[in-house]
């Protein structure tokens, strides 16, 4: 049975979208942000070569990342016994692993052309370790903005990572993108357009916010 115009199972479906999207986009950012400032910062052997892994990350197939956690939320994979395949939580968890990298890499590649300047700055301020890292995630408040809602808008547009771990199950885990896979496929092209345009008007409304976040700035 498809979903009907503006019916429970359309809002339905929007709902769990944002639900997936929102909550992998705020994990993201809580790992993401710290992770990108501490890399730039910090001093260690092979520190070039995780650099260079996050910024393959950052372009992982969404397909590859839903094949290696359904490998590991299957049955009999390591983390098997918590029953999360095929429920929002595992699609929550393979959005993490492509948007992580991504807020990751946007903060540490901003972090590497400001961030020296602003410590050094607090240095000769006199200013503690946290009054330093307070002053640094201001300065750069822009730019984790921007990676925040880069994260948000790759998570709203993705299909095939949460089609592998959610299984596209009704009133359970169908999302807009999944939704417009299936819909196509079914040959009902304007219930698939409706939720394209409000795809689009996601992603359009992202860019509006992120032009005024660079204004602010």
């Amino acid at each position: 049975m498809l979903p009907s115009i503006f019916d429970a199972e359309f809002f339905s479906i929007i709902a769990t979208t944002l639900l997936v999207t929102v909550s992998s986009t705020l994990i993201s950012a809580i790992l993401g942000v710290p992770i990108g400032l501490w890399l730039q910062n910090a001093q260690f052997k092979g520190k070039g070569l995780v650099v260079t892994l996050n910024r393959t990350l950052m372009a992982t197939p969404p397909v590859v990342a839903g094949l290696v956690v359904f490998l590991i939320l299957m049955r009999n994979g390591p983390l098997g016994f918590l029953g999360l395949l095929f429920s929002p939580q595992a699609m929550v968890i393979a959005q993490v692993v492509l948007i992580t990298p991504i807020v990751c890499g946007i903060v540490y590649n901003s972090a590497e052309e400001n961030a020296t300047a602003i410590r050094r700055f607090a240095h000769t301020m006199g200013a503690s370790k946290w009054q330093t890292l307070w002053l640094l995630v201001k300065e750069l408040r822009g730019t984790i903005y921007f990676a925040i809602i880069a994260g948000f808008g790759r998570a709203t547009s993705e299909v095939g990572a949460i089609m592998i771990v959610g299984g596209n199950i009704r009133h359970h885990t169908r999302t807009m993108t999944t939704s417009i896979v299936m819909l196509r496929n079914q040959g009902h092209f304007s219930q698939a357009i409706v939720f394209g345009v409000i795809l689009m008007s996601i992603a359009f409304a992202l860019q509006v916010l992120a032009n005024l976040i660079r204004k602010r700035d």
